[in-house]
């Protein structure tokens, strides 16, 4: 066998020989060192290869998986399907001749799902480590225990080209081989500071805009060469080719590369261009490692990739655009120099580079855990930490992903596999669809159930020529797939999409046992889709808004659907967490939820204080969680509740809306002074500890009420004393400390201000007091009250606490005033001696 002259050959005596020593082995090589199709083969023939053992390599996604077997193939100069094959979810394409097979992550986990020793395998490679799948790093944790238990022979090979290699090797306990790489040097060309404040900061805007500008400067400033071009996802490939298209020289061709397109037009991407043409590749992630594309010497990195992000707290994985992680972008600066000299145009300032992370954090700390809980129960690991892991999976996300299985029907409670589980994760979906799978076969809609999961799984298969976002009803997504055709005027479907949608579903039909050519049910979307997702029920709120059975709220414009459609199922949802939006829903109906989501069903009685409407309400609800699918007035509620939730209203009304009288009012003034005279004895009844005590002095009071109005009927006073913890004694208690008048020398019963507990108050005109030698005191005597002296017209003109003080000073100063001001008033030389008398002096019989 001959094998190409590239680095990764000078590595391969102690590589061998190392694997040949150790049954685990780390493999660092740069970009471009040919690791990915040189390693494989130079397997094939070490010395210690027994003559039938076969070799697998993991990829990580299936372009790279095809590309690579095509490249082994042709080293040997056979067809993929010989020696050299490969396995990926919807193709295959390998013989009983097959001895090296490239797979993708979720096949190895199967294929060790199904023979857990892995029987005639000898070595597993996998390939690009560095990306830190979820299924590289449980595939790698799965071998590691197959190795410990059944396998002590299996040999394990982890290749990476910016692995932290030490880090891994140590925590494998095992050598580390290191290979050159084949790398020009590369020129670096940042965004000026202009340029970026000029454009949006929006990634998908800045793209757009900025993208074109840069490809038609390179291919101006460089005579020779290809161009790669990385962009965040398809809908970023889509609008910059729509505005290169008629702006480029006709010498250029324009190639899109992702994993959904047909293999002659991924090949047609791959190829050398002609003699005398170059080519520009608009690329996604896909393009940073394992491909090589033949003629690149120009890359521009956009600065963003598209990744999945699990929100434990809603349960909800979405697909954000976020920036590159330093590592990314060196990765995909090195596609430049693979062939030669080459230049990397960043499109984002050198200060915002050195902003970037170092690395994304590993999916399996980021991602939705529910496959790799219905795997980890298939393996009978129910505890996670009895594999090896890098990084062990977070606990509560994982203990999160298995109450999902248990409620799929997919986990026993205990962590068990149940049949239905093991069923359909041998579906290869992640479980919520599988369940989707098995659960609409069983229901009688096998052929649209696959659709909707192949729909789900492969990229939407609908555009809007402008290029707007599409409607999210998914029965459009089935219309287009049963007939091709337009489901509404400007909605195309896309072939490619279309296409590889139809073959997801021909092979999930097979595999689920369903007959072929049945008839699609576009109809029977939303409960389809409801299997999948409960937790996604919505129910219509507003016409731009729903809200989900979580209680989440999330937009959904009505002007897509029927103004009947109250329930739908959301089976994909995006937009920030802040603001999320249904991408992909669709409705269903009453009945349905009833007959499918019985068990999630419950009838409440609900009682609670509305406060738009300023009342109690009473209901009968039937609820599937914050869904409501029914109520009905309660005739008679039961009194503590009625009662409880006109108390929730008057907290958010406040303790001055009850109907204070000027009676009660100066009650709780009264108990205000004895609380802060002696507070262990008496309550507080300040505003907020009375709000606190509400179910304690006024509950008792509030019997069938169900408005604030309700409440003005009600003896405050009375409520107040018999909240008193002393009883009817307590209360003498207050009239003796606290009294709420005091008699004064002419008789008159004068009430007392207690509206500042630490000085009461005795107003009085001056003329009664005559003869009162001693300052009137209250709380046993031990409190002098602050005497406010009025004149004939009730004006203050004086205040005191000391009283026999004003009588031997101030009195005389008071009375030359007073005698000019009211004449006909008795204002006599020794007030200690006067009589008191209220009124004139003609009105008591004197001169």
């Amino acid at each position: 066998m001959h094998l190409p002259d590239l680095p990764i050959r000078a590595a391969l005596p102690e590589l061998l020989a190392t694997l040949g020593a150790a049954n685990c082995v780390i493999l660092q090589a740069p970009p471009g060192a040919g690791k990915t199709t040189v390693v494989p083969l130079a397997l094939l023939e070490a010395p210690w290869m027994p003559p039938t053992g076969r070799i697998i390599v993991l990829e990580p996604r299936r372009l790279a998986a095809r590309a690579a077997a095509a490249r082994m193939a042709k080293l040997l100069g056979e067809p993929v399907g010989q020696t050299v094959g490969y396995r990926m979810r919807l193709e295959s394409r390998v013989s009983a001749q097959t001895r090296i097979e490239v797979v993708t992550e979720i096949i190895l986990t199967r294929q060790l799902q199904d023979d857990p020793a892995l029987e005639g395998v000898a070595v597993v490679l996998f390939d690009e480590f560095h990306e830190r799948s979820l299924q590289a790093d449980l595939g790698l944790a799965l071998a590691l225990d197959s190795q410990a238990v059944l396998r002590p022979d299996l040999r394990l090979l982890v290749m990476s080209a910016t692995l932290e290699a030490e880090r891994l090797g140590t925590w494998l306990q095992a050598p580390v081989v290191r290979s050159a790489g084949l790398q020009h040097a590369v020129g670096t060309q940042y965004l000026t500071p202009t340029r970026a404040a000029a454009v949006s900061n929006r990634p998908h805007e800045r793209l757009a805009t900025l993208t074109p500008q840069i490809i038609r400067e390179a291919l101006q400033r460089h005579a020779t060469g290809d161009v790669l071009v990385f962009l965040p996802g398809f809908a970023d490939q889509r609008r910059v080719a729509e505005r290169l298209e008629g702006t480029l020289p006709p010498t250029v061709e324009l190639h899109v590369l992702h994993g959904e397109l047909p293999a002659e037009q991924q090949d047609a991407a791959l190829r050398p261009a002609p003699a005398g043409r170059r080519k520009i590749v608009l690329a996604t992630s896909i393009a940073e490692t394992s491909l090589t594309i033949e003629g690149v010497t120009i890359v521009v990195d956009g600065g963003y990739a598209r990744v999945p992000q699990f929100e434990p707290r809603t349960g909800l994985t979405t697909l954000v655009t976020v920036p590159v992680s330093q590592a990314a972008a060196d990765q995909r600066r090195g596609r430049a120099g693979r062939l030669g000299p080459g230049t990397c145009y960043r499109l984002w300032t050198e200060a915002e580079h050195a902003l970037l992370p170092p690395h994304l954090p590993p999916e399996i700390l980021t991602a939705d855990l529910s496959s790799l809980a219905i795997e980890l129960a298939l393996w009978g690991a129910y505890d996670a930490n009895t594999l090896r892991w890098l990084d062990a999976p977070p606990s509560a996300p994982l203990a999160q992903a298995r109450d999902l299985l248990v409620r799929l029907g997919a986990l026993l409670p205990t962590g068990q596999p149940t049949p239905h589980g093991r069923m359909l994760a041998g579906l290869g979906l992640i479980p919520r669809l599988g369940h989707l799978v098995v659960r609409g076969r069983e229901a009688g809609y096998g052929a649209t159930a696959c659709a909707l999961a192949a729909l789900l799984t492969e990229r939407d298969i609908l555009r809007l020529n402008d290029g707007t976002p599409t409607p999210p009803d998914l029965r459009l997504r089935l219309e287009a797939l049963a007939t091709g055709r337009p489901p509404l005027p400007g909605l195309v479907p896309d072939a490619g999409a279309l296409r590889r949608v139809r073959e997801a579903a021909a092979v999930l039909s097979k595999r689920a046992g369903v007959p072929a050519g049945a008839a699609l049910e576009p109809d029977i979307a939303g409960l389809l889709a409801a299997l999948a997702y409960p937790d996604r029920l919505a129910q219509r709120e507003t016409p731009e808004r729903v809200r989900l059975v979580t209680g989440q709220r999330a937009a959904l414009p009505a002007e897509y659907f029927s103004p009947s459609d109250v329930f739908f199922a959301a089976a994909y949802i995006d937009g920030p967490p802040h603001a999320p939006r249904a991408g992909l829903a669709a409705p269903l109906d009453r009945a349905e939820l009833e007959t499918y989501f019985a068990d999630l069903i419950e009838n409440q009685e609900e009682v609670r204080w509305d406060e738009q409407n300023g009342r109690v309400v009473a209901r009968r609800i039937r609820r599937l969680g914050a869904l409501v699918l029914s109520e009905n007035q309660l005739a008679q509620p039961d009194p503590e509740a009625l009662a409880a939730a006109l108390l929730d209203g008057l907290r958010s009304r406040g303790i001055a809306r009850l109907p204070w009288s000027e009676t009660a009012q100066q009650l709780r003034e009264r108990l205000a002074f004895m609380h802060h005279w002696q507070p262990a004895a008496w309550p507080d009844v300040a505003d907020d500890a009375l709000l606190a005590a509400l179910p304690e002095w006024l509950g008792p009071y509030l019997t069938n009420a169900r408005t604030l109005t309700d409440i003005n009927k009600t003896d405050l006073s009375e409520a107040l004393l018999n909240w008193l913890p002393g009883g009817w004694s307590q209360r003498q208690e207050l009239d003796r400390l606290a009294p709420a008048h005091l008699e004064v020398p002419t008789g008159s019963r004068i009430a007392l201000d207690y509206s500042e507990p630490a000085a009461p108050v005795l107003a009085v005109r001056l003329q009664e007091v005559f003869g009162l030698l001693d300052t009137p005191r209250v709380g046993g005597g031990s409190v002098p009250l602050t005497i406010h002296l009025l004149s004939p017209a009730r004006r203050p003109v004086q205040v005191t606490r000391d009283l026999r003080s004003f009588w031997a000073t101030g009195y005389f100063e008071v009375r030359k005033d007073l005698r000019g001001r009211y004449p006909k008033h008795y204002w006599p030389e020794n007030p200690l001696e006067a009589e008191p008398i209220r009124g004139t002096k003609k009105q008591n019989g004197m001169k």
